[in-house]
């Protein structure tokens, strides 16, 4: 791979979102256990590719970040997930706010198929209990659309069901209805896998533009699209049935070009996985 290919180095452009850290998480599906001590900085403002093999740990380590891992009944797990130094599993701490602040997007877009574009970018702020005036949702449709690379697709058509666009937008009306309530970081479950090359092409732009206000962590099995959009990332490896865990992380351009463990570099360049 070209080190034209690879992610740009960070600018000088200020950042907001917010810094979230893993500090050695290990999570179980009933006995099972399927992350072994994972620790890893997802610095604010950057984009952070999760890679590795399938069954290796990412999609979990992923759902554990918002807390959605302790929704299936035989799931536990340990360590701490700090989102500007605060643990989001610290008793006493309200779901409902960590998931406003760490939204989620899926890897099968999923709009409210009936409810309209317009409504559909503004639903979270009924189940986050924000008040808004007509005027101000109106506002923010416009925003989170405009953010999401959308706007000038369905301004028009505002009314219409987001069951109704291609995939592609619908991905990135999922995109928008997570911005919508202000997270710090936003989590992507391979949000490209289902989608045609130009969607895929207009939700990578998408990210680059959105890493400047909030911070991201994406999981892909495309290296190349982990070369393109991240900054840092971290290389996930479950082998001969142990638990997944973090063989590398680091810069992006290093992982690709020189990095320090053999395992990633045959990963890298596709000789497993």
């Amino acid at each position: 791979m070209s080190t034209e290919e690879l992610a740009l180095p960070i600018d000088e452009e200020p950042f907001r979102g917010s810094e979230l850290e893993a500090v050695d998480v290990s999570a179980w599906f009933g006995d099972h256990k399927v992350l072994q001590r994972v620790s890893l900085v997802m610095t604010a403002g950057t984009v952070t590719a999760l890679i590795g093999p399938s069954g290796c740990g990412k999609s979990t380590f992923l759902r554990i970040l918002n807390r959605m891992h302790e929704l299936v009944p035989s799931a536990s797990l340990a360590g701490e997930v700090l989102l500007d130094g605060m643990d989001i599993y610290e008793p006493g701490k309200r779901i409902t706010e960590t998931r406003r602040r760490i939204g989620m997007v899926f890897q099968k877009p999923n709009p409210f198929p009936a409810m309209s574009i317009a409504d559909n970018v503004t639903a979270g702020l009924k189940l986050t209990g924000t008040k808004a005036s007509r005027a101000e949702k109106q506002d923010l449709v416009e925003e989170c659309l405009l953010k999401a690379g959308l706007w000038k697709e369905v301004r028009d058509r505002l009314k219409q069901p987001g069951g109704a666009l291609s995939g592609g937008q619908q991905q990135r009306l999922c995109i928008a209805r997570s911005l919508a309530v202000r997270p710090d970081v936003l989590l992507m479950d391979e949000p490209c896998s289902a989608l045609d090359p130009t969607s895929t092409r207009r939700i990578e732009e998408t990210i680059a533009e959105l890493r400047h206000e909030v911070t991201i962590v994406i999981v892909t099995h495309n290296m190349q699209q982990a070369a393109r959009v991240s900054q840092y990332c971290a290389f996930f490896l479950a082998e001969a049935g142990t638990p997944g865990q973090i063989v590398e992380a680091g810069p992006t351009k290093t992982m690709f070009e020189n990095p320090a463990d053999p395992r990633t570099f045959d990963y890298v360049n596709g000789r497993f996985g």
